[in-house]
């Protein structure tokens, strides 16, 4: 006999209750991650469950009460839940407990009944998306602002005592050496794209735009190779990255050992940024130490800093012949002949000498660009040797 819509909503009140623990009874049997649980949470769970019943029941009395369905079962549970709580757990939850009602209805073999079960289910799974995708875009917002801070703090060189917590919510992947790289932001920054960029070069990015310029902090996701190859140098990263930045220069800072100490990157890429259009042939992008001299030029105290401790200093204390034949070969225009006639040396081994200088520094005075990053080396080195020591 079917029953009228007051009849049925009486009796759906009276076995509400029992309609509830027949439920929190399947979702302990059925459910493996719902028993491993703790208690509070559990508890929180039923009280979904319990709600959405409930709710459930409203809505077969009134149907145009469907926008309240999210607040009505939702809100029941605590804000901590959705982070614990998976959305495709919550639709298992969902499902089981549409099952466990339609189990008691098909005894009672109302066809119209069972109908509403089924949309209110729909309306149910829509309303459980719609709640997640608002807490992922809330907390994609929370992300961002948290990431330019991370960045703005890197940049700045702050040592807040609190950026290590804050890289970790973040979930930073980086293991091991970080590098900054600053290059001009495009009309449109694809986020999404740049981080697919660099997972597929085994990379993780902290991504921050100021004005007009691009700011990437780039660690290695992994810090070895699984198959026991050298992992990829950053320069070879950044050469992947190049095409998401805008026209312009691209300057990457050395490396660093960690993200914590990143600042001295940015400082060094951002110090070369301002003065790459003063190098005529710049590559893109362009190593922040290629930049010494211009740096040093612009007043850069890490660039005079850099030139004195990689290079002035390393020859000095290694032999003197080699800093005054350093010396003697860039100011005759890196003529052997002429440097070998200044020192009454022959030219063999003012050659010689110039490859142990390449050697011991890294630098090779033949070539143009890397003979005026070691002439700038000795300018500046000489400038900040006290008045006592004469160069040589």
């Amino acid at each position: 006999m079917q029953r009228t819509k007051e009849q049925t909503l009486a009796w759906l009140r009276t076995i509400s209750g029992e309609l509830a623990t027949a439920t929190i009874k399947q979702l302990e049997e059925t459910l493996p991650w719902y028993g491993d649980m703790p208690p509070a949470r559990r508890s929180a769970v039923g009280l979904v469950a319990q709600a959405g019943i409930t709710s459930f029941i409203s809505w077969f009395e009134d149907p145009s009460s469907t926008p309240w369905i999210a607040a009505d079962v939702f809100g029941a549970a605590p804000r901590e839940l959705l982070r614990s709580v998976s959305l495709q757990q919550t639709l298992q939850l969902i499902r089981i407990t549409v099952e466990v009602v339609e189990a008691r209805v098909m005894d009672d073999g109302d066809q119209v009944f069972r109908e509403a079960i089924l949309l209110y289910s729909r309306e149910i799974a829509f309303a459980a998306a719609d709640v997640y995708a608002r807490a992922a875009e809330a907390r994609g917002l929370w992300d961002a602002r948290l990431e330019a801070l991370v960045v703005d703090s890197i940049l700045s060189g702050e040592h807040d005592p609190e950026l290590p917590s804050r890289i970790a919510a973040l979930g930073w992947n980086g293991h091991g050496e970080v590098c900054v790289l600053v290059g001009t932001a495009p009309k449109q920054l694809d986020v999404d794209q740049l981080r697919r960029t660099a997972r597929n070069v085994d990379a993780d990015l902290l991504v921050g735009v100021q004005g007009s310029r691009l700011v990437l902090v780039i660690g290695r996701a992994t810090p070895t190779q699984t198959d026991g190859s050298e992992p990829l140098p950053f320069p070879a990263i950044a050469q992947k990255l190049e095409s998401s930045f805008g026209e312009g220069h691209l300057v990457l800072g050395p490396e660093v050992p960690s993200l914590v100490e990143a600042s001295t990157s940015a400082k060094a890429a951002l110090a070369g940024f301002a003065v790459a259009r003063s190098w005529r042939n710049a590559p893109r992008p362009t190593l922040a130490d290629d930049l010494l001299p211009e740096r040093a030029f612009a007043g850069d105290p890490l660039a005079r800093k850099t030139l004195i401790e990689r290079i002035y200093l390393p020859l000095q204390a290694h032999s003197t012949d080699l800093l005054a034949t350093l010396w003697c070969y860039l100011d005759n225009g890196r003529s052997l002949e002429a440097t070998a006639r200044e020192l009454f040396v022959h030219p063999n081994t003012v050659r010689y000498r110039l490859k142990r200088v390449s050697d011991v520094i890294g630098w090779d005075a033949t070539g143009a660009r890397e003979a005026l990053i070691l002439q700038a080396a000795l300018i500046v080195g000489a400038i900040a040797e006290p008045d006592t020591v004469r160069r040589p």
